[in-house]
């Protein structure tokens, strides 16, 4: 318990017992230092593992480094947002990105087979993503209006707008972030406080639905499910990126290979190694002691965000922090289960590690509504 309470103690940072704040230069520029410091230490270790997973091709880590500055200005842009501006916003904001998803099945661009995003040349970018913010912006905006915990009428409403973005991300295909989507609405409803009845009534349901899902599910889709249970049967094939990832984390042991002498990625045997299997990366080359450290700081991360929540001071605050918290949450939880194997390979990337740009911005976007929300709270003059 002493443990758990210097934990909170250190998350609680400077801030006064009740919910209150001193006016300092972090509060005054809306910039909340111990996340700030969190997402510094992350991004730093991603540039590391990053270089390596790149066979130390530099131009990796600048095209990061150009991602990271563009998403950071998006995050402190974010943050200097008032909360009551999001809330007033949110059914703008889900309804364009509905919009956007719908552009995309009719002219979307196609790559890889898949048909996820618009614009053309260097600037492309997946309209899903936005979602992943203005779907718990809009159940935040919606459960606000009502009485908590939520009645089976509003309920119904949250589901059908969160079944709408879901099908048409799923439609693209993209499993992963229509996953990532249904858990956010999900989350959000859980921390609006669904009552156990309907918990238990939604996992009955996603059981006798289970074989309509597999029905409707692409091939590749259900050759990744058959691999997750049994990666052996098509070692050179779909089982391929799941027995190699698993092979690169194995060879690390405790202390792992030596940054750089990461022998899986470094001769191609380990895919996507730059993306998707990045941790595999780490595990490899740091062992389980750098990939329990990069862990740590994804635990620091989500833990500031929770506080964020606790300590919101309005209803929409509170359900939007947390839904925001929990998406990243889900992100990282699927991306390392997908590499060490507890979960299907699904194509979702480590956050702040894995190199991309769309969802970078997404990610630090939903930090500075984080910081927004911490920083706008009442403040006390020092």
């Amino acid at each position: 318990m002493i443990f758990f309470e210097l934990i909170f103690q250190w998350f609680h940072g400077k801030t006064q017992q009740t919910h209150y704040q001193k006016r300092n230069i972090w509060t005054i520029c809306h910039i909340d230092f111990t996340l700030l410091i969190a997402l510094l230490l992350l991004i730093f270790y991603g540039f590391f593992i990053l270089y390596s997973a790149s066979n130390q091709d530099f131009t990796y880590v600048k095209q990061q480094a150009i991602h990271i500055g563009i998403a950071s200005f998006i995050m402190l842009l974010f943050a200097q947002i008032h909360p009551r501006t999001y809330q007033r916003w949110a059914p703008t904001i889900y309804g364009f990105g509905i919009t956007l998803l719908l552009f995309v099945l009719i002219s979307g661009h196609i790559n890889k087979g898949a048909q996820r995003w618009l614009g053309s040349g260097a600037f492309r970018f997946q309209p899903s993503e936005i979602l992943k913010l203005a779907l718990p912006m809009m159940f935040s905006y919606i459960l606000a209006k009502h009485i908590l915990p939520p009645k089976p009428k509003i309920i119904a409403l949250c589901l059908l707008l969160l079944i709408v973005p879901v099908v048409l991300v799923a439609k693209q295909p993209d499993l992963g972030t229509s996953i990532i989507l249904a858990g956010t609405g999900i989350s959000v409803l859980f921390l609006a406080g669904l009552s156990k009845r309907f918990i238990s009534i939604g996992s009955l349901l996603l059981l006798i639905l289970a074989p309509v899902l597999w029905y409707f599910m692409h091939d590749y889709q259900r050759q990744r499910v058959l691999t997750f249970l049994n990666p052996e049967r098509d070692p050179l094939g779909s089982g391929y990126h799941i027995i190699q990832s698993k092979i690169a984390i194995g060879s690390g042991g405790v202390s792992g290979k030596g940054w750089l002498l990461g022998s899986q990625s470094h001769l191609h045997f380990l895919p996507e190694h730059t993306t998707d299997f990045i941790f595999a990366v780490c595990g490899e080359e740091l062992g389980l002691i750098g990939a329990v450290a990069l862990i740590a700081i994804y635990v620091a991360i989500i833990l500031r965000g929770l506080y964020i929540t606790l300590t919101a001071q309005d209803t929409f605050s509170r359900l939007l922090a947390g839904g925001v918290t929990l998406t990243f949450f889900l992100s990282v939880f699927i991306n390392i289960g997908m590499v060490t194997g507890i979960l299907p390979v699904v194509g979702v990337p480590l956050p702040l590690v894995s190199y991309g740009g769309t969802s970078l911005v997404t990610i630090m976007a939903g930090f500075g509504i984080l910081m927004s929300i911490q920083t706008h709270r009442k403040l006390l003059m020092s």
